[in-house]
């Protein structure tokens, strides 16, 4: 029933006025609404100006002050939330059915007269900015994907979603975005719990008569190009993250590769059916990272433990079995397929899984549902997969490197 319904969700979109509206309505108590703009850090014309405007989110506008949005958010009981793709931005709302008039006023005020005054940006925007930059640095995993993206796409996708603590963003900047990116091309809403002809009318009315613009947010096309970096970290596991890309959309047989690479057992305390599962040593792990955009894709492992030596000897386990892969067939491809679709199917249980799988669609008018995604891996046989799986690791693979530098291995000495 789920699935049929965001099925039906990922058609309802409206254009009114230039700004898609959908939403599905499963009879759940709360209400969320989320205004997805096209204001990543692909659109950026200068590093970090994505996250700090992101960062102003919720911040005064003409109708009322940063305090005064957090002091009648509360009132309601309802919960607001930023975050910031390579692509979008996305503000969300989650409130009890019923207050989504409040809500619906509330984001649209930020879009459309948002004050980005100096003290919010020094007193409140720029040391979170720094924080959660100085965070992800630290963080292994999200410090080496970051790279990755540098290395595999250099600018536009490869853009860094973080600021860097050398990035010099002035208010200006902020502002400058912000008038180029709220404008309507750009912006789709979200709901879920609530009935679309409602929001539309709401989204309407809160747009109506607001000096919202009609710039659409242009980026270069996206081109791979792959790489090599390392970079000394000490603090946490040592981590590999072999990677490969691909410009243009994103290929279904990919999905199938992540999910017949990926470790994750099927039943608790199992080992798991993957190749990679009973080679690697212990204390190590490996994640399978598929991430599509609009025009590329980004595939790889991510290979992580306590000692240089057992990631080593992962990532050699790793990138055989990447390679292997292309010779998948039978059962194996059976079971990798069914695993793909389920994954896909599984992520429309969520609001967050929903979101995101429009996310990547919205913009472009393509059909989003479940069954055009499910038939999509049907249709890759053997022989479709194959060719997929040697196409994109023939090109140049993405490779990083973080943590003992000394002892961990070179894209060479694992097999790539």
């Amino acid at each position: 029933m789920l699935a049929r319904r965001a099925s039906a969700f990922a058609r309802s979109f409206v254009d009114n006025a230039g700004v898609k509206v959908a939403a599905i309505d499963n009879g759940q108590p709360t209400t969320a609404v989320t205004f997805l703009v096209k204001a990543g850090s692909r659109y950026e014309p200068k590093p970090g100006v994505a996250h700090t405007l992101k960062n102003f989110a919720f911040k005064s506008t003409a109708k009322r002050s940063a305090l005064g949005t957090v002091r009648e958010s509360e009132l309601y009981g309802g919960v607001l939330s930023a975050s910031l793709s390579r692509e979008y931005l996305a503000l969300t709302s989650e409130f009890l059915r019923g207050d989504e008039s409040f809500f619906v006023d509330l984001m649209s005020s930020f879009l459309t007269s948002g004050k980005f005054q100096r003290h919010e940006f020094q007193e409140y925007v720029l040391p979170v900015v720094a924080a959660e930059s100085t965070a992800a640095s630290q963080n292994p995993a999200t410090h080496a994907l970051e790279l990755a993206h540098s290395l595999a796409f250099r600018s536009g996708l490869g853009s860094s979603v973080f600021a860097s603590p050398h990035s010099h963003v002035s208010l200006d900047d902020v502002k400058e975005f912000a008038a180029r990116a709220f404008s309507k091309g750009n912006i789709a809403v979200l709901g879920t719990g609530i009935d679309s002809a409602a929001l539309t009318q709401l989204v309407e009315k809160a747009l109506a008569g607001t000096s919202v613009g009609d710039v659409v947010a242009q980026s270069t096309p996206s081109t791979y190009f792959g790489g090599e970096t390392r970079v000394e970290s000490h603090g946490g596991p040592e981590t590999v993250f072999i990677g490969f890309g691909a410009a243009g959309p994103a290929d279904p047989a990919l999905a199938i590769l992540a999910a017949h690479l990926s470790p994750q057992p099927s039943v608790k305390w199992s080992q798991g059916l993957s190749p990679i599962s009973a080679g690697i040593p212990q204390g190590t792990s490996v994640q399978s990272v598929l991430l599509p955009y609009s025009d590329a894709t980004l595939f790889g492992l991510l290979v992580q433990g306590s000692s240089a030596e057992g990631v080593k000897e992962a990532a050699k386990v790793a990138t055989k079995a990447l390679k292997e892969s292309t010779g998948l067939k039978g059962d194996a491809l059976k079971t990798a397929v069914a695993k793909a679709k389920f994954a896909a199917a599984s992520s429309l249980d969520g609001r967050d899984g929903i979101f995101g799988a429009l996310s990547t669609k919205v913009f472009a008018n393509s059909d989003a549902s479940i069954e055009t995604t499910l038939a999509s891996i049907d249709k890759v046989d053997a022989a479709a997969f194959s060719k997929s799986v040697a196409a994109i690791t023939k090109a140049k693979p993405t490779f990083v490197a973080i943590g003992n530098v000394q002892a961990l291995p070179f894209a060479d000495e694992v097999g790539l």
